[in-house]
């Protein structure tokens, strides 16, 4: 019976928790996603707290939008391509003892995340500003053949932040700003048993039975669901051509709720960010920076509450009796960013940048989660159309590292080896009024 408790603990555990953290992997450490804008791509978001070259920057730091005398708008899109490869695996089953299963490179997908934002004067001391642009958006999908299928699956998932911030000039070098954040989020997850599970249902007590292989462990079909932030920030301008940007944004439980009716309870971190900007004197380049700390240590655990005992998934079936929880225990991630922009003429900007951002992971990985260090390689550019608008464009092409995954269930255990690559893209056109 303790076995029995056990399995069906960590099964549910394997097939929802992950999902709901992969839902939300992106091609950031941990599931954190940058799609503010296509000037941040071009130059891996180094210094993009204070830079405020668009109206995109309100997404980072509030208070910058007291750079700007005139109305500004910007909106554009960014496409994320995730290359995931799953490899080395060793998989094993307390039925069916040692399964092949097939490397796979093909995990990855292509998710399309837009952003709108909009800056408005009211006078030289106050500003406001609204946007929406996606915090996260992701596609990772294992093949139906796949031999570890309960460890893998699908995961498709879209969020949106709809933000209203103002801004208060206190004096010539002093700005402040804050803004409130409306987060929606919608996912779909499927996991099936995989080819360790019996060919036939086994019974294990009298009211438990081990599904056979290929049986819906868990069918979650757009679980959507509201929360409510807030961000701060400051700018200092030590001169027309120095500044520096300081921001923090508080990043609440999100809650999502799935047509079977299980409520799904995920923490999400705190994020604070220093930029600088520095134009040298008497060139056409500037250099930028920023250093960001995301709170992963709050992600301690997922609650996962009762399912709806009137829906006939196994998941549901499992759950029907019990409020489980899912533990991991993550560590505090850092970026570290470096860019420089070239104000070629009137006509052209060019821009790069390099970023080194850590993993939020320790000890607890997957393979529907493939998270490492990663370096961040961008470039980029602005085109003015004229004196008022420009379109931008800005490509990263995000490196990660091999990592070791262990994961099993009280049935099934399994080794691997990950390796998530992404090429970003971003098109924006931005107007001043």
């Amino acid at each position: 019976m303790n076995n029995s408790r056990l399995f069906k603990k960590s099964l549910l555990a394997v097939t929802i928790a992950t999902a709901s953290i992969a839902s939300q992997q992106a091609v950031a450490a941990g599931f954190q996603l940058n799609a503010q804008s296509a000037t941040g791509i071009g130059r891996a978001f180094a210094g993009d707290a204070v830079i405020a070259d668009n109206a995109s920057v309100m997404a980072r730091n509030p208070a910058a939008m007291t750079l700007f005398d005139k109305t500004e708008l910007s909106l554009g899109f960014e496409s994320i391509t995730s290359i995931i490869e799953v490899k080395d695996v060793t998989y094993r089953s307390g039925v069916a003892g040692s399964v092949e299963v097939k490397d796979t490179d093909d995990v990855g997908d292509t998710s399309i995340a837009p952003n709108i934002h909009l800056i408005v004067p009211v006078n030289d001391k106050f500003v406001w500003g609204v946007n929406a642009y996606s915090n996260f958006g992701t596609k990772t999908q294992f093949s139906d053949e796949y031999a570890a299928a309960e460890f893998g699956g699908l995961t498709d998932v879209k969020s949106f932040n709809f933000g209203v911030a103002g801004a208060f000039r206190l004096d010539d070098q002093w700005s402040v700003g804050a803004g409130l954040d409306l987060i929606y989020g919608q996912g779909t997850m499927k996991r099936i048993a995989g080819d360790g599970f019996p060919a036939t249902p086994m019974p294990i007590s009298p009211s438990t039975v081990i599904p056979p292989s290929g049986t819906a462990l868990l069918d979650v079909n757009k679980a959507d669901g509201w929360a409510i932030g807030f961000n701060v920030g400051t700018v200092y301008e030590l001169d027309a051509n120095n500044r520096f940007g300081l921001a923090y944004r508080y990043s609440p439980e999100f809650e999502a709720e799935d047509d079977h009716g299980q409520k799904i309870t995920l923490p999400l971190p705190d994020i604070a960010e220093f930029s600088g900007f520095h134009k040298i004197e008497n060139t056409k380049f500037a250099v930028h920076y920023s250093v960001q700390w995301i709170g992963w240590s709050a992600f301690d655990k997922i609650d996962f509450e009762n399912l709806d005992a009137t829906k006939s998934t196994i998941a549901a079936q499992q759950a029907k009796n019990g409020v489980y929880e899912k533990q991991y225990q993550w560590q505090d991630g850092w970026h570290y960013a470096i860019g420089g922009t070239y104000y070629l003429n009137s006509d052209w900007t060019l821009r790069t940048g390099y970023m080194y951002d850590t993993s939020a992971q320790d000890s607890v990985t997957s393979i529907s989660v493939p998270d490492s260090d990663r370096q961040w390689l961008s470039a980029g550019f602005t085109y003015h159309l004229d004196q008022s608008s420009n379109i931008d464009f800005g490509f990263t092409y995000l490196m990660g590292d091999d990592v070791k995954v262990n994961e099993k269930t009280s049935l099934t255990e399994l080794s691997a080896t990950t390796h998530a690559d992404a090429i970003l893209l971003g098109l924006q056109y931005s107007r001043s009024f």
